[in-house]
């Protein structure tokens, strides 16, 4: 098979997606997922005295660690064949992407597997994030001052 003949099987043989159910789906998981963030956030703000700064540090490791507990049980895998893209965009998709390679990892051991191979996926992401909020504090420290 040929470079020009390539694209077109592939065109062929793929399976056909619905488009808008896709990204409605996406849209509407990865909105609840947000909205039961923002409802941990309102219920830690109602029983606890905590600065903005503390309460959104709670909340973000709150849905950390339930983005990692539904991992470990599978559930968030499930939610993702289903939602796509709408349960990788919020934080609880990042810790799914850890927990996932640590899990598919673990028969390797701890050292060599768990945590050698654990930011496999997540490492790229903590990398580039990291340097471009480096070069966005430059950006604004020559133009702002």
């Amino acid at each position: 098979m040929d470079k020009n003949t390539y694209p077109e099987f592939v065109k062929k043989t793929s399976p056909k997606t619905r488009k808008l159910k896709t990204m409605l789906w996406a849209f509407v998981v990865g909105g609840l997922i947000c909205c039961v963030g923002e409802a941990i956030k309102d219920i830690i703000d109602k029983y606890f005295n905590l600065t903005a700064v503390q309460l959104s540090a709670l909340a973000t490791m709150s849905m950390i660690f339930l983005g990692s507990f539904f991992t470990a049980l599978g559930l968030y895998d499930k939610l993702g064949r289903k939602a796509g893209a709408g349960s990788i965009v919020p934080i609880t998709g990042f810790a799914n992407s850890i927990v996932s390679s640590a899990i598919e990892h673990n028969r390797e051991g701890v050292v060599f597997g768990i945590c050698a191979q654990m930011f496999t996926i997540a490492g790229p992401v903590i990398v580039f994030g990291i340097a471009l909020s480096c070069v966005a504090g430059l950006v604004k420290l020559l133009i702002i001052g």
